[in-house]
């Protein structure tokens, strides 16, 4: 079923409906609070926020078949809003190195070091590159008026930014040297 009949049903109180739009969209909405660093805990807070916004507001909205660009406008909205409002700086560590082991096989060690040397690579991106691969790489990739929406970026520039964000990964100093120490991992 579309999003604008979805939309109308789910505003008559068809719960099936509800469930259909939050399944459709709530990875899109976890991508934006994603790329604006949010932890876990803050993140479930804004999703829900956004959530809550939708409902107050599910009879009102004038294009309900651009109902996804409005949660990712509304999402983008309420992680600024909660940014503001906690004044806080928020960590950008994406590196966990605490599960390593002395004793893991050797496939584990190098998948975990593949790993921090892509975490290492993506920090170094700007943040417009990480926003923008963060949002693209959701488990169910949004439309670019989504992702438009999402990031106030044009269509048009989601693409050529996407190939320039991935090509200065793949050439960045961190993965190159550990494809040079590594030959054989990926």
């Amino acid at each position: 079923m579309d999003a604008a009949k979805l939309v109308q049903r789910a505003s008559e109180g068809d719960q099936a409906a509800w469930n259909a739009i939050v399944d459709q969209f709530n990875g899109l909405l976890w991508s934006v609070v994603r790329a604006h660093r949010l932890s876990q805990s803050d993140g479930a807070e804004v999703v829900q926020t956004a959530w809550l916004r939708l409902v107050e507001n599910l009879d009102r909205i004038r294009e309900p078949e651009r109902v996804g660009a409005w949660l990712a406008t509304t999402t983008r909205h309420e992680c600024l809003r909660f940014i503001r409002r906690n004044a806080r700086e928020v960590a950008t560590s994406d590196v966990d190195a605490a599960g390593l082991s002395n004793d893991a096989p050797i496939e584990g060690l190098l998948s975990e070091e593949r790993d921090i040397a892509l975490w290492k690579a993506f920090a170094s991106l700007g943040e417009r590159c990480q926003k923008l691969l963060r949002i693209l790489m959701a488990d169910v990739p949004p439309s670019y008026v989504e992702v438009s929406a999402a990031l106030g970026m044009p269509i048009g520039a989601i693409g050529p930014t996407r190939q320039r964000c991935l090509e200065r990964l793949r050439r960045d100093p961190f993965l190159e040297a550990f494809r040079l120490d590594h030959s054989g991992a990926p």
